[in-house]
């Protein structure tokens, strides 16, 4: 992989100065990262940055370093048959490669569960492992609370023998669930309630998605993790900060299993602050209720955080990765304004994003003095004037059709307008963009008062896109000729929650914090005839209405379907203001 898809490296990167400290005085000779989700859900915007670090830092560091000595793994922590499944193994790697990445390895913890059991047996057979036979909510009990200590379960002194035999039993499935669990013995009253002989292995008589019926006891992740690591010989075990308490328990299963199994590697746990971002929600949990409760319409909905999401709604790799690299590598956490989030893609598709004219709520216009059957072909640039498209093969003008009848925005006329008003109204004169300027002369009105048709002159002595010498024309607005215009569904996406954080109450507190707004369907939307053979997932602008995406699932020629990625500017915080 190129390394100009990783995320260039911040000044103060706190994680690059310590795999450099470690390079320099010969602790690793090698960069070996990994990124380990669970195949439990999609991945979000949280899981970009930690695949942008990791794998960034293979990337950047094969620059100064033997291919062989830097790679990031892939890695799937199945730890947990009940809520895993190869369709989310399926979508991460689509969003790893999608987001510009390639793994050195593909591996599941699933491929280490017998090394995972002979451990375990190790850790029996040297005192430091036993079976307890007490329910969930008796450890629980047991193990005390952040002022008080633990105390040790009445199972804890059980025979070496007596625990290897129960602990077989339970892998051969004699047991129920929950009736025994392997706990590590270590410290029923350490500080770090991590430490207060924490679970190894539990039973689930469930199918796993890799291994089939083959277990019925399964690692924790606390276990599981340390464990990959090192066999992976990971030299650099960088995860989010929630599990900074887990970092002495890692420590501690690393140190009392390397001399037995002779991992290649001692990997070291680093934390780094995760990505939160305000009005949407980041927690894989409350984005499964939104999947299963059929608040949204899945996983790849437009309005959620996820990558799918993201990608469908129209964002750019490019976008992410620029993203990721603005909000850097910091040890505290914060949350960031999606407002950052827009801003990157706005900045990738100013030159990406060709220009064209759509009609969202369209309103008729009659130019009473054009001829009826008559047609121009006006030039239309799809750039600015100022940005000048190196690359010969890309489109750099079309021909759009202007005829008697056009269509304009509704918000673009207003019968009674302030004077600062600089678009149509009764007596006021605009250019309609790239075309002729036009005098609204009359209106016509429904039953209920509504206009529903402005009647209007066109200046026959200015030529499209010349300027009056007799006058200043402020205004201009964009149109369609209603003859040509190309039927299409707009869906206007916007921030998936009303409020800045999630309500952390009730589930009914989170679903009512969704924002009614964050979805606005609109049919009958006037586009210009170029776009009548779009393809999926291509970009355009839509002049003075914001950036707009083809959707992948649902746009055919027979019925187009556009997303908005992005408005022009950022009308949420001025909305907020408000």
């Amino acid at each position: 992989m190129n390394s100009s898809t990783s995320a260039p490296a911040k000044p103060g990167d706190f994680i690059r100065d310590i795999i450099d400290a470690d390079l320099q005085a010969g602790r690793h000779d090698e960069v070996i990262t990994r990124f380990p989700p669970e195949p439990n859900g999609f991945l979000h915007i949280g899981h970009a940055k930690s695949i942008c670090l990791n794998f960034g830092l293979a990337n950047d560091y094969r620059q100064r370093l033997p291919q062989s000595k830097t790679r990031c793994n892939l890695r799937f922590d199945d730890t947990d048959p009940a809520k895993e499944d190869t369709l989310f193994e399926e979508a991460i790697q689509a969003d790893v490669q999608w987001l510009g990445f390639e793994w050195g390895g593909l591996y599941h913890a699933s491929d280490y569960f017998e090394k995972m059991y002979e451990y375990a047996e190790h850790l029996i057979s040297a005192g430091k492992a036993y079976v307890c036979s007490l329910s969930d909510a008796e450890i629980k009990e047991y193990r005390g609370s952040v002022t008080t200590p633990g105390k040790p379960s009445p199972y804890r002194e059980r025979t070496t023998e007596e625990n290897l035999d129960m602990f077989r039993r339970m892998r051969k499935g004699e047991f129920k669930e929950g009736e025994h669990v392997l706990r590590a013995k270590i410290d029923m009253a350490n500080a770090n309630m991590k430490m207060r002989d924490p679970l190894l292995y539990r039973i689930r008589h469930t199918s796993h998605h890799m291994t089939g019926d083959k277990w019925c006891i399964y690692p924790m992740y606390d276990y599981a993790h340390p464990i990959s690591d090192a066999i992976e010989g990971i030299t650099h075990s960088i995860c989010t900060l929630e599990f900074e308490n887990n970092r002495e328990l890692y420590d501690w299963m690393i140190d009392n299993l390397k001399d037995y199994a002779k991992f290649p590697s001692r990997p070291h746990q680093y934390e780094f602050a995760r990505l939160n971002l305000n009005y949407t929600v980041m927690s894989k949990r409350r984005l499964q209720e939104l999947v299963e409760g059929k608040h949204v319409s899945g996983w790849d909905d437009p309005r959620l955080p996820t990558i799918a999401g993201l990608r469908r709604r129209g964002y750019t790799p490019e976008s992410i990765r620029a993203f990721c690299a603005s909000v850097g590598i910091a040890k505290a956490n914060s949350t960031v304004d999606m407002a950052q989030l827009e801003f990157c893609i706005r900045d990738d598709l100013n030159t990406k994003a060709a220009r064209v004219m759509a009609v969202l709520k369209p309103l008729k216009v009659v130019i009473e003095n054009y001829p009826e059957d008559s047609v121009e072909e006006l030039n239309a640039p799809y750039w600015p004037q100022d940005m000048q498209k190196e690359d010969e093969t890309k489109r750099t003008t079309r021909k759009v059709p202007f005829a008697r009848e056009v269509y304009i925005e509704e918000d673009d006329f207003m019968l009674d307008p302030p004077k600062d008003y600089y678009r149509l109204g009764p007596g006021r004169e605009v250019r309609l963009r790239y075309a002729y300027l036009v005098t609204c002369t009359d209106v016509v009105k429904d039953a209920s008062g509504k206009v529903i048709e402005v009647r209007c002159k066109y200046d026959p002595n200015v030529k499209p896109g010349e300027s009056p010498p007799d006058r200043k024309v402020k205004g201009a607005i964009h149109w369609v000729s209603a003859k040509h215009a190309v039927d299409a569904e707009v869906r206007l996406y916007d921030r998936l929650l009303s409020e800045e954080a999630p309500p952390t109450g009730k589930d009914s507190e989170f679903i009512n914090a969704i924002n009614p707004g964050a979805l606005q369907s609109l049919t009958g939307c006037k586009l210009e005839p170029s776009l009548a053979s779009v393809k999926p997932a291509e970009r355009f602008q839509f002049e003075r209405q914001g950036y707009f995406i083809s959707d992948v699932k649902d746009s055919k020629p027979s019925n187009l379907v556009f997303n908005r990625i992005v408005t022009l500017k950022d009308s949420w915080t001025r909305a907020q203001k408000k």
